[in-house]
C-alpha cells in the first residue's frame, strides 16, 4: 500500500521532500563508493574523482524542488567524472535517479529534449573516452531512454490515477446534492400540507369560538381540534417513516397511490382513481402522492377550508400514470382530464403557489421520467397536470 500510495503521489506535494531526498541522496552515494571501491570498470577514483562522485549526490536532495536544476548540477560533476575515466558505474543511480525525477515531473516535450540531450553529451563523451566500444554506446543510450520511459510512465500513471479520484469526487458530490435535494423535497411536501391543514383547521376553531360566545357550537370545536390532533399525529408518523428510510436502505415504504384517498379525504376533495388494478411501481406511486400532496396544500392555502372545490383525477392509459388536480369555482366541470403528457395550457404559472411547491412537483415528476404542467385555467381555478410513464422515458429511447 505505502509502495501505490509513493508511486500516485503528486512528488510536488510528498511531506518533507528535501529531508527524505537528502537521505536518500546519502544512501545512493554510499552505494556509488561500494561500486566504485569493487567494481573494475575504469581507473580508481583519486581524491579528484571522489569529489565528482559524491558533488553529483549533493543535489539529488533538491531534486524535487527543481528537477532541471538538479539535472544540470548532477550532469555538471558527472561528465567530467566520466571523461576522466573514472569507474563508470559509479554515478549511474545519481544519474538515473535525476533523469527519472525530471521525466516522472515535467511535459513530454521537455522530457524528450533533456534525452536528446544527455543521449548526446553521454554518446559525444563515449566516443572520446572508448570510441571502439559500440556495445557500451548502445547500453548507455538504452539506461538513459529506459529511464527517461519509466518516469514519464509514472506521470502519466499518477494524472490517470488523479484523473480517476476527481471524478469520482465530482460524482460523490454530485449524488449528495441529488440526495439532499430529494430530502429537502420529501420534508416539504411533508411538512407543507401537514402545516397548511393545521393552519386552516385552527382558524376554524377561532373562527366557532369567537363568532358568536352565546351559542359555542361545541361539537364543531371539538371536531376542529380533533382534526388538528389526527394531523399532528399523520405528520409525526410520516416524519418517522421518511426518517427511517433515510436511516436504513434506499428503498423503503413510501406513500404511494394505496394512500391517496386518506390523503383526499381529509383535505375535503373528491377522488377519482382508474388504474385497472394494473401494478404501479413505487417510485411513479410516490411521486404521484407528493404532487398530489402539494396541489391540494396550495388549494387550501389559497381557497381556505376546503380549497375552494378540489378535484383529483387519477387515471392510467398507455402506460401513463396522468394526475390532473384543479381547484376553483369550475372545478367539479371537467372530470375528463387529458391523459397525454402535457397539460391544459402548459404555462407553467405559479399562480397557485410560490416558493418550491411547483418547482418540487416539476422534479418529481422529472425524477421518474414525466412531465408537469401547472397554471390558471380559462374558467378561473388552477390546474396541475402531470403525466408520469411506468418507465422511463430514457429507457424506452435507448
Amino acid at each position: 500500500m505505502d509502495f501505490a500510495a509513493a508511486l500516485t503521489r503528486d512528488p510536488q506535494a510528498a511531506p518533507y521532500p528535501v529531508r527524505c531526498d537528502a537521505a536518500a541522496a546519502a544512501v545512493f552515494a554510499v552505494l556509488s563508493a561500494a561500486i566504485a571501491l569493487t567494481v573494475d570498470d575504469g581507473r580508481r577514483p583519486d581524491l579528484l574523482g571522489w569529489a565528482l562522485l559524491l558533488a553529483a549526490h549533493v543535489p539529488l536532495a533538491w531534486r524535487r524542488k527543481a528537477p532541471m536544476p538538479v539535472l544540470l548540477a548532477v550532469v555538471a560533476c558527472v561528465a567530467p567524472y566520466h571523461a576522466l575515466d573514472y569507474m563508470h558505474l559509479a554515478p549511474i543511480p545519481a544519474s538515473m535517479t535525476a533523469l527519472y525525477t525530471v521525466a516522472a515531473t515535467g511535459r513530454p516535450q521537455r522530457t524528450l529534449l533533456v534525452g536528446l540531450s544527455v543521449t548526446s553529451i553521454t554518446l559525444t563523451m563515449q566516443i572520446f573516452v572508448n570510441p571502439h566500444e559500440m556495445v557500451e554506446l548502445l547500453r548507455v543510450s538504452g539506461w538513459v531512454i529506459a529511464m527517461l520511459v519509466f518516469g514519464a510512465s509514472i506521470r502519466l500513471y499518477r494524472q490517470l490515477v488523479a484523473s480517476v479520484v476527481e471524478r469520482a469526487e465530482r460524482e460523490g458530490e454530485r449524488k449528495v446534492a441529488e440526495e439532499r435535494l430529494r430530502i429537502a423535497r420529501d420534508l416539504h411536501d411533508l411538512l407543507a400540507h401537514s402545516i397548511t391543514l393545521i393552519g386552516v383547521q385552527t382558524s376554524v376553531a377561532a373562527h366557532v369560538l369567537v363568532a358568536d360566545p352565546d351559542r359555542l357550537d361545541r361539537e364543531a370545536l371539538a371536531r376542529a381540534l380533533d382534526g388538528i390532533a389526527e394531523t399532528c399525529r399523520e405528520a409525526r408518523s410520516e416524519v418517522r417513516t421518511t426518517l427511517d428510510v433515510l436511516r436504513a436502505a434506499p428503498e423503503g415504504p413510501l406513500p404511494d397511490l394505496a394512500s391517496l384517498p386518506d390523503l383526499v379525504r381529509s383535505s375535503g376533495a373528491e377522488l377519482t382513481l382508474r388504474t385497472g388494478g394494473v401494478k404501479v411501481p413505487a417510485a411513479v406511486g410516490s411521486a404521484a402522492y407528493r404532487i398530489v400532496q402539494e396541489s391540494l396544500t396550495n388549494a387550501v392555502r389559497h381557497g381556505g377550508a376546503g380549497g375552494g372545490g378540489v378535484r383529483v383525477d387519477v387515471s392510467l392509459v398507455d402506460e401513463v400514470l396522468t394526475v390532473r388536480v384543479v381547484n376553483g369555482v369550475a372545478a367539479s366541470a371537467g372530470s375528463g382530464g387529458s391523459s397525454g403528457s402535457g397539460g391544459p395550457g402548459g404555462s407553467g404559472g405559479t399562480g397557485g403557489g410560490s416558493g418550491y411547491g411547483i418547482l418540487g412537483m416539476r422534479e418529481r415528476a422529472r425524477s421518474v421520467g414525466g412531465t408537469l404542467s401547472a397554471g390558471p385555467r380559462t374558467g378561473g381555478g388552477f390546474e396541475v397536470t402531470a403525466a408520469l410513464p411506468l418507465v422511463a422515458r430514457e429507457r424506452v429511447t435507448a
